[in-house]
């Protein structure tokens, strides 16, 4: 993939390299609280990462109301984020755009 296009609520911005588009996810969106332990995380890829990393899918499927369809694209997203992410980049842009906080 050359272009990423953020799908939180519609936004639609597109961006040259997932990781930029990360960024935009985490500091241009709200934050979301997770259904299954409360976890307050930036929507987008950390979200999907939190539920797939730290629940099961079944926890998702109760938690969300999830298809099946559901959950294999959310892993679809975060393999292909992951296959392409310098997510060490990303900790250094987000670190420079929020000034360490």
């Amino acid at each position: 993939m050359s272009d990423w296009e953020c799908g939180i609520d519609g936004c639609a911005e597109e961006f040259a390299d997932v990781e930029e588009a990360i960024v935009h996810q985490t500091t241009d969106h709200k934050r979301r609280e997770c259904k299954v332990c409360g976890s307050v995380v930036p929507d987008g890829y950390f979200a999907i990462r939190h539920a797939f990393n730290e629940h099961s899918r079944a926890e998702y499927v109760r938690a969300y109301g999830a298809s099946a369809a559901e959950v294999r694209q959310r892993e679809r997203v975060r393999d292909a984020i992951e296959d392409e992410a310098d997510l060490q980049q990303v900790v250094n842009r987000l670190d420079e755009v929020t000034g360490g906080l």
